[in-house]
């Protein structure tokens, strides 16, 4: 078992910046993949951003150079800078992971959750 705990998430203006942090705790290595999702009122979840483990990161088209994810496989936490926020990045907001270490670029179907935390952007 793998356990994720967010913190981080809050309200902020537009333009504003967040950082969300994921700290994995249990069974969780860096043979996992591990990342942020996301998931607006009436939405789909889906990806933010995720890392292999090993180095390979991917981001969702809309946060590419505004948001930045970072991993610390000796403290085992997941860091997402967010940086010009806008209203459309309110969520809820996910740290996930797998290990299966491909999937978590290619699928919102991973195995570990956190609970989730809020963020919420006014304009």
């Amino acid at each position: 078992e793998v356990q994720l705990v967010e913190s981080g998430g809050g309200s902020v203006q537009a333009g504003g910046s967040l950082t969300l942090s994921c700290e994995a705790s249990g069974d969780y290595n860096r043979d996992y993949c591990i990342g942020w999702f996301r998931q607006a009122p009436g939405k789909e979840r889906e990806r933010v951003a995720s890392s292999d483990g090993y180095g390979s990161v991917k981001y969702e088209d809309s946060v590419w150079g505004r948001f930045t994810i970072s991993l610390d496989n000796t403290k085992k936490t997941l860091t997402l800078q967010m940086h010009s926020l806008t209203p459309e990045d309110t969520a809820m907001y996910y740290c996930a992971a797998d290990p299966r270490s491909w999937r978590c670029h290619t699928t919102t179907d991973l195995t570990y959750w956190g609970q989730g935390t809020q963020v919420a952007v006014s304009s």
